[in-house]
């Protein structure tokens, strides 16, 4: 069954090495595996939540645009957009707002992060909660709901936005799913082996905290320059350090192997001095994003090529965002008004259904059962695999007609070359509405 995988990055700021760690790189990989579909979005409209400045979001777009390229993305293979150029995103955003209850909000980490600092400092426990910090997660939910995806790849200080996003999406599938998954649940995708990078503080590498070493910016004195800046304790050459009380070691860790982790450690613990402990994490993180730097550089310098790519991948967007929003929108009652002769409705119903697409279910010689789609006219609109029983067949049938073109992303099925993506999901709607 094929995966959807999504991420993103909030546009407020120079990417940094945690960006890149936390999530550039696993949702790289995730993306090359077979099987998975992938969606990667800079998160424009969270960054207004944090910054005023217009100016440092229109750049921090760009830089971290050039970074995913830079750092392999393939936008052939991948659909990478802005999240302020699918509108589906916000109205999905309000129709799950809709079904938030506001103690679920009041738990968010953010929000009370904010309150428990305002009550330290003895103000009103909502003094500069706008908002939109205060409902940030259900915007995240629909960040991922709107696509559906099953993998989120976060670092741990997310998992309790991908916790929210599934209990909003189960609420509303229980009020308006009618036994439909109008929402796949989705689920965090953690590395294991790499935990919340720390910045030159120790504290959350972060550009709230200003603490954090830049990918790319900069370049190689730019990196030499923040390492040289980590925390460290007063031990001497010689003297046996604690791996664990530097952020140095975590950062080594995120860029080597097993192999070279224990060596590391193994060599502070033995009296490496941290002058030369940092001069071996610069080399090691070094080699790797060096052969990166140059193509940044050089997308950096065409924006306009970086504004098509995206262009592009927004209009692959709104092509999985549109035919899910008009279902999620009938599910609610927001439908188009429709004048209904009540005397001759019947006959009308049996004269609109005469029009409809149908499917047709049957066995083949091989004993396999199949289904397929037809237009009124018999044209071949979707044909199945085969399957090893009749209710199999008929399982996804059901689920076509109630789930429309969203059903597709999994659907053992496919459709003739000459039946446009558009042309089926009309079908798959008109059926859907045909339910009601």
């Amino acid at each position: 069954m094929t995966q959807r995988v999504l991420t993103g990055i909030t546009t407020t700021g120079t990417p940094h090495l945690g960006n890149y760690v936390g999530a550039i790189r696993p949702a790289i990989a995730a993306s090359r595996e077979p099987g998975v579909e992938s969606f990667f979005f800079l998160a424009d409209y969270h960054a207004l939540i944090k910054c005023d400045d217009p100016d440092r979001i229109e750049r921090s777009r760009l830089e971290i645009a050039a970074c995913w390229l830079a750092a392999g993305l393939d936008p052939e293979r991948v659909t990478f957009y802005r999240q302020s150029d699918i509108p589906e995103i916000t109205e999905l955003n309000w129709l799950l707002t809709c079904v938030t209850a506001k103690g679920q909000m009041n738990r968010a980490h953010a929000y009370k992060a904010s309150t428990d600092a305002n009550a330290a400092a003895g103000e009103d426990l909502d003094a500069g909660v706008t908002m939109g910090l205060f409902c940030y997660p259900i915007l995240m939910a629909a960040d991922i709901l709107m696509f559906n995806a099953h993998r989120v790849p976060v670092g741990r200080d997310q998992i309790q936005h991908i916790e929210m996003a599934r209990d909003v999406a189960q609420r509303f599938n229980h009020l308006f799913g009618r036994g439909r998954e109008l929402f796949v649940l989705p689920e965090a995708n953690i590395d294991d082996e790499v935990a919340t990078l720390p910045g030159l503080d120790g504290r959350k590498m972060s550009k709230s905290y200003d603490n954090t070493v830049p990918l790319f910016e900069g370049g190689a004195k730019g990196l030499r320059e923040a390492v040289a800046r980590i925390v460290t304790d007063s031990r001497l050459p010689g003297e046996p350090k604690d791996p664990d009380s530097t952020a140095l070691t975590a950062l080594f860790d995120a860029f080597a192997t097993a192999d070279e982790r224990h060596a590391f450690r193994a060599d502070l613990q033995a009296g490496l001095a941290w002058g030369e402990a940092k001069q071996r994490l610069v080399h090691q993180i070094e080699t790797q994003l060096s052969p990166l730097r140059a193509r940044y550089a050089e997308l950096m310098a065409h924006p306009d090529h970086i504004e098509a790519i995206l262009q592009a991948g927004a209009a692959k967007a709104r092509a999985v965002a549109r035919p899910a929003l008009a279902s999620l929108r009938d599910a609610v009652g927001l439908r188009p008004m429709r004048a209904v002769n009540i005397g001759s409705a019947k006959a009308t119903a049996a004269k609109a259904a005469a029009h409809l697409p149908s499917f047709k279910q049957y066995r083949e010689g091989d004993g396999r059962f199949y289904f397929k789609l037809q237009a009124a006219d018999g044209q071949l609109l979707l044909q199945s695999e085969g399957f090893d029983e009749g209710r199999a067949a008929g399982a996804w049938v059901k689920r076509l007609k109630t789930e429309g073109a969203a059903a597709l992303v999994d659907a053992p099925a496919s459709r003739p070359a000459e039946v446009s993506a558009e042309q089926l999901a009309q079908a798959l709607a008109d059926l859907v509405a045909a339910q009601d």
